[in-house]
């Protein structure tokens, strides 16, 4: 089964900065599947990429997503102060049918 391993746990960032998040699967993974969720308190978590680079309907350009392989980063330009939350990689295994996630890297204000 593939892991999930986000870094860092915790990042401490102020509004107007730029965030990098990571993702690492233990083993190769394709990118077609590969996806990130913000989830913020009191709300369900939103998708706001999918297939790796592509934002999700009403996503702002100020996010973006990269990687192949086993290494992926989500990336946040000109933090707002809603942007700050915890945020999971997830990936579709289609065999057996299971959605993997990991464990999140949860972004605070500094």
């Amino acid at each position: 089964e593939i892991v999930l391993t986000q870094s860092p746990d915790t990042l401490s960032l102020s509004p107007g900065d730029r965030a990098s998040l990571s993702c690492r699967a233990s083993q190769t993974v394709t990118n077609t599947y590969l996806a990130w969720y913000q989830h913020r308190p009191g709300r369900a978590p939103g998708l706001l990429i999918y297939s790796t680079s592509k934002r999700a309907p009403g996503v702002p350009d100020r996010f973006s997503g990269s990687g192949s392989g086993t290494d992926f980063t989500l990336t946040i330009n000109r933090l707002a102060p809603e942007d700050f939350a915890v945020y999971y990689c997830q990936h579709y295994s289609s065999s057996p049918p299971m959605y993997i996630f990991g464990q999140g890297t949860k972004l605070e204000i500094k």
